[in-house]
C-alpha cells in the first residue's frame, strides 16, 4: 500500500481552532488504506475482517424456483376456486426432487425448500386443501404464483453482493455462503499501538503513592481497539523522559501502521510526546474546537501516523471515538463513518455557550436522553454510566427537557 505522506495532517497558514467538521472532513481527504491485502482467505478466518475486493455472486440464490411452505404444487392455470384436482403420484422435498412434469390441472406433495416441479407455478398450504381419495380440494382463493420463491429473486448470478470496503460480520458471511464463495480478499489487520505517558500515572497493580494515579487511558484505548477489530500492540507506558518517549514511539514505528498515545500532547514543560514528534517527525497541533477535547496531535513518526490523544480519560475517549475510529477505519481499508445519531427529546436543562462543539455523556431512558451530571472531563464513572454522547453544535443553545438533541449510542462507533 502506498504510505501517508509526512505532511499529510499540515493545517493551512493561520488556522488556530478548527470546527469538528472541517477536522473530520480533513482527515478523511488524506487518509487512505495502509495495509497489505491477505488473498483467498477461507470464510471461517473472515469475520470482522474488511473486504479488499468486490464480490461477484457465482450462482443465483435461490438456485431453483421452490417452495415457501408444506402443501401441494398446483399446474394452472388455476379453475375457479374452491375446486378438485387430481394428485400425481410422489413428491418433491428439499433434496429430493420430482423428475417429472406434473400435467396442467394437476395436483402435487410438496415440502418447504423443495423444488417446484416442472408444470407447476403455485403452492397451496396444506391447511387451506383437502385431500380425499386422490383428489386435492381447495377450499379458498388463491393467487397464482402463492408461495413460491422464484429462482434468483434474491441473488441474481453475477449481482455485485458485497463491496470493498465492507467490514464482514455473521450475517454477511452468510450471504457469501448461501452463493457458494469459500474465500475472500481482505485486508490485512491494521495493527495499533497504544502508549500512555505520565510521571504521575502508574500501571494498575503498582503500588502508588498520593500524587499518583492509576493508568485508566491505556487499558481503555486497548479494549476500544481489539473491540474494532485491530490486532493491538501495547507499547505499555513511559515516563516524562524525552529519551523514553522517543524510544517507545521508535518500537511503535517499527511494529504499528498507526500509533495511540494519550498524554503530553499540549505545550507545557513536561509535554514530551509533542516536543519528541516536532524533533523527530512531522506534527500538527490541532486545536479541535470541542468540548473535552481540544489538544488533539497529528503527526507522522518514522513513516507511522501518531494520534496523540488528550491525557484525561473522559476527553481521550470522546478523540478516540469521533476522530481516531473513523480514521483507522480507513487506514485498515475500511469506509470512513459519520456515525448515526438520532434525534430524541433531552430529559435534562443545559445553557449551552456558543463557540465550541460539546459532546455530553448520555443514555436513553423511556425514550428520553438523560446525560451524566458532572461534565469534568476526569470523572471516568460517567464513562461507565453512559451508553453514548449527545453532541451539541458551536452555536449557543438553551436546552429544556423536551428540547431535540443528536444523541449518539456507543454501537454507532462500531462497538
Amino acid at each position: 500500500m502506498k504510505p501517508l505522506r509526512n505532511d499529510c495532517f499540515a493545517l493551512p497558514p493561520g488556522v488556530n481552532w478548527t470546527p469538528v467538521e472541517e477536522a473530520l472532513e480533513r482527515l478523511h481527504s488524506r487518509l487512505h488504506p495502509v495495509v497489505d491485502v491477505d488473498r483467498a482467505v477461507p470464510l471461517s478466518e473472515v469475520n470482522g475482517r474488511i473486504l479488499a475486493s468486490d464480490v461477484l455472486a457465482p450462482r443465483a440464490h435461490p438456485p431453483s424456483t421452490n417452495s415457501a411452505v408444506d402443501g401441494y404444487a398446483l399446474a394452472g392455470p388455476l379453475t375457479d376456486v374452491p375446486c378438485t384436482l387430481p394428485l400425481v403420484d410422489g413428491r418433491s422435498a428439499a433434496g429430493e426432487p420430482y423428475q417429472g412434469t406434473v400435467p396442467q390441472g394437476h395436483a402435487i406433495r410438496i415440502l418447504t425448500g423443495a423444488v417446484m416441479p416442472a408444470g407447476t407455478d403455485t403452492v397451496v398450504l396444506e391447511e387451506d386443501c383437502e385431500v380425499v381419495d386422490g383428489q386435492l380440494h381447495l377450499n379458498g382463493t388463491l393467487k397464482q404464483g402463492a408461495n413460491a420463491r422464484k429462482a434468483g429473486e434474491d441473488i441474481r448470478a453475477e449481482d455485485h453482493i458485497l463491496t470493498a470496503g465492507t467490514r464482514l460480520t455473521p450475517t454477511q458471511i452468510s450471504v457469501l455462503a448461501s452463493v457458494g464463495v469459500a474465500s475472500v480478499d481482505v485486508f490485512q489487520r491494521l495493527r495499533v499501538g497504544v502508549l500512555s505517558t505520565g510521571d504521575e500515572v502508574k500501571p494498575v497493580g503498582a503500588e502508588v503513592t498520593d500524587w499518583q494515579i492509576y493508568d485508566a487511558n491505556r487499558p481503555m484505548l486497548s479494549a476500544l481497539v481489539t473491540r474494532l477489530g485491530y490486532e493491538l500492540v501495547d507499547l505499555g507506558h513511559v515516563l516524562d523522559r524525552a529519551e523514553d518517549v522517543r524510544a517507545a514511539l521508535e518500537r511503535g514505528a517499527e511494529q504499528c501502521d498507526l500509533i495511540l498515545t494519550s498524554g503530553g500532547v499540549s505545550a507545557g514543560d513536561e509535554d514530551h510526546v509533542s516536543k519528541t514528534l516536532k524533533a523527530h517527525g512531522e506534527i500538527s497541533n490541532w486545536r479541535i474546537a470541542i468540548k473535552p477535547g481540544r489538544p488533539l496531535a497529528l503527526a507522522m513518526f518514522r513513516g507511522t501516523p501518531v494520534v496523540g490523544l488528550p491525557g484525561n480519560p473522559v476527553a481521550a475517549w470522546v478523540c478516540a471515538l469521533r476522530f481516531a475510529a473513523p480514521a483507522m477505519a480507513l487506514l485498515a481499508g475500511g469506509e470512513w463513518f459519520e456515525p448515526q445519531a438520532y434525534v430524541l427529546p433531552a430529559n435534562f436543562s443545559k445553557n449551552k455557550k456558543p463557540g465550541r462543539s460539546e459532546m455530553l455523556r448520555a443514555r436513553v431512558r423511556d425514550g428520553q436522553v438523560e446525560v451524566f451530571g458532572s461534565e469534568g472531563s476526569g470523572r471516568v464513572t460517567g464513562l461507565a454510566w453512559s451508553e453514548g454522547l449527545v453532541e451539541l453544535d458551536e452555536s449557543a443553545r438553551q436546552i429544556e427537557p423536551g428540547t431535540p438533541v443528536r444523541f449518539i449510542p456507543y454501537g454507532s462507533f462500531g462497538l
